[in-house]
């Protein structure tokens, strides 16, 4: 997670005037999505919940306000929009600066593992570099085992689990949440993949709905620090606190994560945990554990994988205390 300091100025507001004046001057899709691009790079926003810059979240945003797909031919860039529509870009833009609200909430749509996901501000955005990790069949941890359990603990919007179902495509998958609200956006994100004879979502307080061994546990568990957590972008607060502060050094859930994980694992099994911008504290809290920090090709950071055998090697250094 950034740890980029909120600005000590008063944040650029978008205008009643310069609404209205965008509505009466500006006519074309290019036009909309040149004068979008302008105000949120004016208002220094921060991009992060699946864009990394003005031009690409302003795609989204017309795009969707425009009930047209977010990677349309140029070819339709001098198209002329109706004041209806114009006004609907821009209220879409308004929100986006005035509230700092991330683009994926303004949509209600997130990519993941090239998957659409529905979101909204009961669940934390998909952005985990796990996806990759996924992509790559948790290779080569995994070997050739065959994979028939799979849990995603801390789920959210059920983003990795239903990943990890479709990868895998003969293994079931629980998804576990302490959140009802998350639940149920999860279970939206099941039916839209049409997984539910395969992949299910259910209250659990981390591993206490847990039943049996998985061959693979996978977690985005909340990880931010007190620290962190004081000088997030805006945009972070919109999302809820619950998926992101893990007390003083980010490790609150995932002390107990290692304890208890062993137990729910086959013996051949692996664990696989992203921490963000905890890990310097992880690596302090547990100097032996032989934590597998990963590499990625398309960004990110601060995830590990231990292997059940590892997990047995330090139960003595994992035991909560």
């Amino acid at each position: 997670m950034s740890s980029i300091s909120e600005s000590d100025t008063t944040p650029f507001v978008l205008s009643y005037d310069a609404c209205e004046e965008a509505l009466n001057e500006l006519s074309t899709f290019q036009d909309m999505l040149r004068w979008g691009i302008s105000r949120m790079n004016e208002a220094e926003l921060f991009f992060g919940h699946g864009t990394d810059n003005a031009r690409d979240d302003a795609v989204m945003l017309v795009t969707h306000a425009l009930h047209l797909p977010w990677n349309i031919d140029h070819v339709w860039q001098n198209a002329k929009l109706t004041r209806t529509e114009r006004q609907t870009v821009i209220e879409l833009f308004t929100r986006r600066i005035n509230e700092r609200m991330p683009t994926p909430y303004l949509t209600g749509e997130a990519w993941f593992y090239d998957l659409p996901f529905i979101v909204d501000e009961r669940v934390l955005i998909p952005r985990s570099p796990i996806a990759e990790i996924i992509g790559s069949r948790f290779q080569p941890w995994l070997g050739i085992k065959s994979v028939h359990r799979i849990l995603d603990l801390c789920t959210g919007s059920g983003c990795i689990g239903i990943a990890c179902a479709t990868e895998f495509p003969e293994a079931h998958v629980e998804l576990l949440d302490i959140s009802f609200d998350a639940l149920a956006l999860a279970d939206e994100n099941i039916a839209r993949h049409q997984l539910g004879d395969r992949v299910v979502a259910l209250q659990s307080d981390l591993f206490s709905a847990a039943d049996g061994r998985y061959d693979i546990i996978v977690s985005n568990p909340p990880y931010v620090d007190a620290d962190d957590m004081n000088c997030l972008p805006e945009e972070f607060h919109n999302e809820p606190e619950l998926a992101l502060a893990a007390g003083d050094d980010g490790l609150d859930l995932v002390r107990i994560m290692l304890a208890q994980a062993r137990q729910y694992l086959t013996d051949d099994g692996i664990f696989i945990v992203e921490v963000g911008n905890s890990w310097p504290a992880l690596e302090d809290a547990y100097p032996t554990v032989p934590f597998m920090w990963q590499e990625f090709e398309s960004g990110g950071h601060g995830v590990f994988v231990l292997t059940a055998d590892q997990l047995d090697e330090c139960a003595q250094a994992l035991t909560l205390k």
